[in-house]
C-alpha cells in the first residue's frame, strides 16, 4: 500500500509491508539506513509508537534491496525449506504446497470433465459518470487443461476485461469463474490474491522487469514476494533459462536484453510455480515481427511440451493461429469461435475472423 505524505514539492512515496519481520533482519537494518525517511518528524514519532512498519523510497528500490540480498542468500546456501508456519499459511489459502489444492464447485455439467477455467454467464459493468458500461455480457466458456486458447476482438470488445477476472484482478459483476475447480468470487480477498500469486502466472504486454535485477533474480522474484525459500530454487530457475534460451544471458539486467529476451524472462518468471494457468495479454504487443513469431512458438512448445492451459490475448492473426481455439469476442460477447488447432495458418484465423466480427 502506498500513500502520499507531506506538501506536494516534498511528496514522498510510502512503502507500507504487512510483515517486515519476513524480511531478513540485515535487510531490515540496512534497509532502514538506506532508504531515506522523509515523513515529517511528528509522523515518525507516532509511527514508531505504534510499531507501523513504514519504509519510504520507491517500492523498486526497497524490493530490488530486499530481493538481491535474500537471492545472494539462497545462491550461498542453497535455500531453506519451508517453516511450518509457511505450511499452515498455504493451508488456510487452500494451497498447501504438499499434494492439490482443495477442490471447490464444479461446472455444472454432471459427469464432465472438470474444465481448467470455467466461466459461467460472465458481466462485468462499469459506471462512468451516469452511464453504465457494460464490458462483460453473459460470457460463458470452458477452457480444457493443457490447451491453448487466444481471444480476439476490436478494442472495447472486453478481451482485457476478461482475462482481468479470470485472473482475479477484476470482480465480475455477475457470473462464476472457476479455476481448478474453485470459485474466485468465493474467495476472500487474502485467499484470492495466494491463489493468483501462486496458481496464476501471469505474462504482461510491458514485460515489468525490476531494472537492477538479473535475468536470473527476476525470475526467481515470485518466491521472495511470496515468502518461500526452496533448496532446489538454483536447479529450478537454471531449468527455465534454458527453456527460454538465455542460460548465457542469465547475469544480465533488462538494460542490456533485447525486448524479445525481456519477455522471455517474464515468461520464464510465469512458470516458476508451475502454474495451473498462464494469462498473457498482448505478449508481442511491444514486440517486432520477428521477435513476436518467436514468443508464440515458445508458448505454442510450452503448451504442447509442459501441458500447460495459456490464454493469450491478441489482435494478431499470426499470432492467435498458433492456438488450438480462438474465442472471438464483439461488444463484450462471444460471438464465435475458431479451431486453428496450432497450425500457425494465419489466413485460416483471419478470414474467420473477418466473417464473424464483420
Amino acid at each position: 500500500a502506498r500513500e502520499r505524505l507531506g506538501p506536494p514539492q516534498r511528496r514522498t512515496t510510502v512503502v507500507m509491508i504487512a510483515d517486515r519481520r519476513r524480511l531478513p533482519p540485515s535487510v531490515r537494518r540496512r534497509g532502514s539506513r538506506r532508504i531515506a525517511d522523509d515523513r515529517p518528524p511528528g509522523r515518525q514519532v507516532a509511527d514508531r509508537k505504534a510499531g507501523s512498519p513504514h519504509w519510504t523510497g520507491s517500492a523498486v528500490s526497497l524490493w530490488t534491496f530486499a530481493a538481491a540480498h535474500t537471492l545472494s542468500r539462497m545462491n550461498k546456501t542453497g535455500g531453506d525449506n519451508p517453516t511450518p508456519d509457511d505450511a499452515a499459511r498455504a493451508a488456510r489459502a487452500g494451497t498447501a504446497r504438499t499434494g492439490a489444492p482443495d477442490r471447490g464447485p464444479t461446472p455444472d455439467e454432471p459427469g464432465s470433465a472438470q474444465p481448467m477455467v470455467a466461466i459461467r454467464s460472465l458481466r462485468k459493468v462499469y459506471k462512468v459518470a451516469e452511464h453504465e458500461v457494460v464490458a462483460l455480457d453473459g460470457v460463458t466458456l470452458d477452457v480444457s487443461a493443457g490447451s491453448f486458447v487466444a481471444i480476439m476482438g476490436a478494442s472495447g470488445s472486453g478481451k482485457s476485461t476478461l482475462l482481468h477476472v479470470i485472473g482475479g484482478l477484476t470482480a465480475p459483476t455477475a457470473g462464476r469463474v472457476l479455476v481448478e475447480g474453485r470459485d474466485l468470487g468465493a474467495m476472500a480477498d487474502a485467499e484470492r490474491t495466494a491463489f493468483r500469486r501462486r496458481r496464476i502466472g501471469v505474462i504482461f504486454q510491458e514485460f515489468n522487469l525490476l531494472p537492477t535485477l538479473t535475468a536470473r533474480e527476476n525470475i526467481a522474484l515470485p518466491w521472495l514476494l511470496d515468502g518461500r525459500r526452496h533448496p532446489e530454487e538454483n536447479a529450478r530457475v537454471d531449468a527455465l533459462l534454458e527453456l527460454v534460451s538465455l542460460g548465457e544471458r542469465a547475469h544480465h539486467r533488462p538494460g542490456a536484453l533485447s525486448g524479445g529476451e525481456q519477455q522471455r524472462v517474464a515468461i520464464a518468471r510465469a512458470l516458476l510455480n508451475q502454474p495451473a494457468i498462464i494469462l498473457a495479454d498482448e505478449p508481442t504487443g511491444n514486440l517486432d515481427s520477428k521477435q513476436s513469431h518467436a514468443i508464440w512458438q515458445m508458448l505454442r512448445h510450452i503448451a504442447n511440451d509442459r501441458r500447460s492451459t495459456i490464454l493469450m490475448v491478441t489482435h494478431e492473426a499470426q499470432g492467435a493461429a498458433f492456438a488450438d481455439e480462438v474465442v472471438v469476442l464483439r461488444d463484450g460477447r462471444i460471438i464465435g469461435t475458431l479451431q486453428p488447432k496450432g497450425s500457425a495458418d494465419a489466413a485460416l484465423v483471419a478470414t474467420g475472423y473477418q466473417e464473424l466480427a464483420g
